[in-house]
């Protein structure tokens, strides 16, 4: 049977970015414990958790060491065993300062226990079960997985969709994982669609990853029972193909209403890795611990590489052989969405997927003014304009933000990726938003 299927359909604007996909055919290595780790209270989305461990406590890894009463989150476990140094806060990548546990690892390779399996019977035990694994969207904002599993009944599921396009350019982790875990995407997916009756499911990986795409059908096909409510779709490779919107749209068909969630049309969308770290913990008990980052660009090592959460920036830097030369930007995630680092100090977290290090001949031009090209308008995905945003912007004119939909904006980075003049669009756009959050207070 053949499991492989093309695009239904191809969303508006978009741009094609160089794919840099250097790591593709490294696999992933193991780096061993930091001397230190610093694992912060908010790796999610929602209520920010609250230390279960004090200073001087003794932590393994798996345990938990921090949780909240909050039905939108996600507890945190120790990713290395050692002896608990300090809980005192930090500044995140983002801006916002919250308490983290200092751990001092004790040196010794990580010790998983024997696997304890989890037996999953009930939706209840597939929510309580993502729950306790700590799992959260790993590729994104980390919106806590048994939040998004727990699926109203109100607004019925027929569609699970799996992420792995991987548009952004150097990133290469969750590709990694469909070569290297092909088995437990796939039953990782059963157990979803099982216990929350979903009768469809299907993969998206973007065509330029053809080999992702084959060892996903193949281990389909050598199913003894072939699941025929699972399929595998190549889709465009076309930034930003991985957006819930324009995933949904080539997948299925569907658009999704502006302000809607994927429930909207019947769908439900997670991450291809965050599939496969839940059957991981289905079938050996062990919590989210470690991530899998694409490291890449002015490095002497590039590397796909699991790192324990929490581990300085700088000792993977370190554990890839160091960078050639001095760079002009340390960035969080890829080069489109990406946060640059301040500090190489700054631990990896749970949403954590790459680390991209961009030279000094990759730095962004001087902006010069706008010469009204409509490229931005063109490239937009969601059919804004830029231009005028950036406009409003500047005259803090709420109301004209307003009326240009600013909210529906994904900040991709598409519009400054094609501006000739060199604008700084995207951090407009951030900044609009945040003109009408103030303004909503």
């Amino acid at each position: 049977m053949d499991t492989l299927t093309k695009a239904i359909a191809k969303f508006k604007g978009g741009v094609k970015v160089p794919h840099n996909k250097n790591t593709a055919e490294f696999e992933s290595v193991f780096m061993e414990p930091p001397k230190l780790v610093t694992i912060p209270m908010q790796q999610h989305i929602g209520g920010i958790c609250k230390p279960t461990v004090k200073k001087g406590d003794v932590v393994t890894v798996g345990q938990v060491i921090a949780d909240s009463e909050a039905f939108v989150s996600a507890p945190i476990h120790a990713s290395v065993s050692g002896k608990v140094k300090g809980i005192k806060p930090i500044l995140l990548a983002n801006g916002q300062t919250c308490d983290a546990i200092h751990i001092a690892s004790d040196g010794l390779p990580v010790d998983f226990p024997e696997p304890s399996p989890i037996e999953i019977h009930s939706k209840e035990d597939l929510l309580k079960a993502a729950r306790e694994s700590g799992i959260v969207g790993i590729g994104g904002a980390g919106f806590p997985m048994h939040v998004k599993l727990n699926v109203s009944e109100e607004a019925p599921i027929d569609t699970l969709v799996i992420n792995g396009a991987e548009c952004e350019p150097f990133i290469t982790s969750d590709y990694r994982e469909s070569l290297e875990y092909p088995d437990r995407i796939i039953a990782g997916m059963q157990a979803v669609m099982k216990h929350l009756n979903i009768a469809h499911g299907v993969v998206g990986i973007e065509s330029n990853k053809p080999k992702g795409l084959r060892r996903l059908r193949d281990h389909l096909n050598e199913l003894a029972d072939l699941d025929p409510t699972i399929d595998v779709m190549e889709i465009p490779s076309l930034y930003p193909q991985g957006a819930e919107k324009m995933l949904v749209y080539a997948t299925t068909g569907r658009k999704i209403p502006p302000g809607k969630l994927p429930s909207e049309v019947g769908c439900l969308i997670m991450n291809i890795s965050t599939i496969s770290l839940l059957q991981r913990y289905i079938e050996i008990g062990m919590p989210l611990t470690h991530k899998r980052i694409t490291v890449d660009g002015n490095i002497a090592q590039p590397k796909n590489v699991v790192v324990p959460v929490g581990t300085p920036i700088g000792d993977v830097i370190k554990f890839c052989g160091g960078l050639i030369d001095e760079p002009s930007k340390i960035i969080l995630g890829g080069p489109m969405m990406g946060i640059a680092q301040f500090s190489t100090e700054l631990p990896i977290t749970k949403q954590t997927n790459a680390i991209t290090i961009l030279s000094k001949a990759q730095r962004l031009p001087e902006e010069s003014p706008c010469i009204r090209c409509g490229r931005c308008v063109e490239a937009c995905p969601m059919s804004l304009l830029p231009v005028q945003i950036e406009r409003c912007t500047r005259n803090n004119d709420v109301a004209g933000l307003q009326k240009l939909n600013v909210s529906a904006c994904m900040e991709c980075g598409c519009c400054a990726f094609v501006c000739p003049a060199g604008r700084r669009l995207v951090q407009s756009m951030k900044r609009a938003k945040q003109l009408e959050r103030e303004a909503a207070k």
